[in-house]
């Protein structure tokens, strides 16, 4: 879709003044003040992350429950049961704490529930099949929030049960043992955007605080944390969450990990994915979470903790090939699911009319509908439903949404069409009959109608800062990698360079549109990937991100151009 370029507004005065506090350049500065952070104290938390700086993790509520708890089981050699969910996000939770527990002395187990046989989130069938293995406490990550029919079977069996979570509660807290979620009422804990690993992460380093000071690490070595934030840095990329706060730091610190590839795991993971040297939060992202998403999706998620956890190279080649070859399979059902999809948004007569995309079919495969649904997202910038029919009637649905557009608020005001339904703002999953499809399909755009105007149905593209071809060289490049890792939170900085002329053009692989560009008396060498029917006659102004390109062992400066249009006046 065309995109409104928009400049993001900044402070002048105050942009130069973070300029000199932080000693950095202008340009710099103002991607800083545009991202929120308008001080020196922020900026130089930004810049130099520091583990040192995380708030008291029990500030959580619920962890010092949580904390005492884990150090009875440990003290009555009582058998703690994992129950993650099965995404990437809840996979690295889950061999976070299994890990972890284990090496301080804790009989630890897990369990990820089965997308199709179980699906999302705690099930009593689940909690008594554990129970029957001899756990006398089941402790969720990355799921159960929502759990308060769950947590009362818990109780009423004599079983406790320990909720890690991150997702948006409902008004009713289950009662649990401990409930611990930065979301929920009455907690003061200050960053409220961590993953379900991030939630994790915090038990661990609770317990480890409390533990040193019972004197439990007198007799042993006393485990590094920071030997788990490769963990936690695969489950917070991989769950899309802002890389802001404590998740930066976590990322910042998690990605060297990844790099020295401690784990077996790891090792077999990156080679599979073809990831030789650095790790990028691009190609975690890209490469590494969804081959650890792929068995999940396609059919159980065992492998990806098994993958985690294993210490036998052997076997972690062997299940990383496994992966491999489940993450192909989920790439071609993927096209093919949204070739269907696209053909039927743009084949029923409706759309652009509509404010919402919401579509079912019978020949779906439900682990892959949230993907597709968010490449219909970036097609259409609509909220986005698909769903999934099964052939005895029961429908499941992925969605996922656009600013501006609540999606569980949206889901809510269309509950009485649903047998079930959770998530946030901008991605959810629903539950319903096959019948209720046709009225829910309405509901949702009654709502959407009410809530989204031509506005938000134009998508924008946040500029952070135009540049003059005087400022675009090496040092830049340098500037901006201060800024890493990007992603969602801290987007990489997109650019804007006017009236450049296209001196050189070419299309090269699968549609990139390959240039040299001038502007200011200086040329430069760019690339548009999948953009090689935009036409580059006249001044042009050019939206990018500057960038190193290695090619036979030669590294130049290269503009990689999100956008192209007709250069304003």
């Amino acid at each position: 879709m065309q995109k409104k370029w928009v400049i993001k507004p900044v402070d002048s005065e105050q942009t130069e003044a973070l300029a000199r506090s932080l000693g950095i350049s202008s340009l710099t500065a103002r991607i800083l003040a545009g991202r929120g952070i308008d001080s020196a104290e922020a900026g130089n938390q930004f810049l130099a992350p520091a583990l040192a700086a995380m708030p008291d993790p029990f500030l959580l509520k619920g962890m010092h429950a949580a904390v005492e708890r884990l150090l009875e089981a440990r003290e009555k050699n009582e058998t703690v049961c994992i129950y993650g969910d099965y995404d990437v996000d809840g996979i690295s939770g889950t061999a976070l704490l299994v890990s972890f527990l284990r090496q301080v002395g804790i009989t630890c187990s897990y369990f990820i529930p089965n997308r199709f046989n179980d699906g999302y989130g705690l099930h009593e069938a689940s909690l008594q099949q554990i129970i029957a293995l001899g756990a006398t406490l089941i402790m969720s990550v990355d799921c159960g929030i929502t759990a308060v029919r769950e947590a009362d079977f818990c109780r009423q069996a004599g079983v406790d049960l320990i909720i890690l979570d991150h997702h948006t509660p409902q008004e009713k807290i289950p009662e649990a043992t401990a409930v611990v979620n930065p979301l929920q009422p009455g907690c003061a804990y200050p960053f409220k955007l961590l993953a379900g690993v991030g939630v994790a992460f915090n038990l661990l380093v609770a317990l480890r605080s409390r533990m040193r000071q019972e004197g439990l690490f007198n007799t042993g070595i006393e485990p590094d944390l920071r030997d788990w934030l490769d963990l936690v840095a695969l489950g917070t990329i991989a769950d899309v969450v802002p890389l802001t706060g404590q998740n930066r730091m976590y990322v910042s610190y998690g990605l060297h990990k990844l790099e020295q590839s401690l784990r077996p795991g790891i090792t077999a993971l990156k080679k599979v994915a073809g990831i030789k040297e650095s790790v990028t939060c691009g190609q975690v992202g890209f490469r590494l979470a969804p081959r650890l998403n792929a068995a999940g999706r396609m059919e159980s998620a065992v492998p990806g903790v098994d993958l985690l956890l294993s210490s036998v190279p052997d076997d972690c080649t062997a299940i990383a090939d496994e992966l491999d070859a489940a993450n192909a399979e989920r790439q071609s059902v993927e096209r093919g699911i949204l070739e269907q999809a696209i053909a039927q948004v743009e084949g029923d007569g409706r759309y652009p009319a509509r404010k919402s995309i919401v579509i079912a079919s019978t020949d779906w495969h439900q682990g892959v509908i949230g993907i597709v649904a968010s490449r219909l997202v970036e097609r259409y910038h609509r909220p986005t439903l698909l769903i999934a029919i099964d052939g005895e009637g029961t429908a499941k649905g992925s969605g996922r949404s656009i600013p501006g557009f609540h999606l569980l608020e949206a889901l809510t005001a269309c509950s009485e069409h649903l047998a079930r339904f959770g998530g946030h703002r901008y991605a959810a999953g629903i539950g319903l009959q096959s019948e209720a499809v046709p009225a829910f399909a309405a509901a949702f755009e009654d709502v959407a109608r009410r809530m989204l105007g031509d506005t938000e149905l134009m998508p924008l593209l946040d500029i952070d800062a135009e540049v003059q071809p005087s400022g675009i060289d090496a040092g830049l490049l340098e500037e901006l990698q201060r800024l890493e890792p990007f992603g969602a939170g801290n987007p990489e900085p997109t650019l804007l360079l006017r009236g450049v002329t296209a001196v050189e053009r070419r299309i090269v692989g699968d549609g990139h549109l390959k240039l040299r560009v001038s502007a200011g008396g200086k040329v430069f060498t760019a690339i548009a990937f999948r953009q090689g029917s935009c036409p580059t006659d006249g001044l042009l102004d050019i939206a990018f991100f500057p960038e190193s390109n290695s090619w036979n062992n030669t590294t130049t400066l290269q503009l990689r151009i999100k956008a192209i249009r007709t250069a304003e006046a």
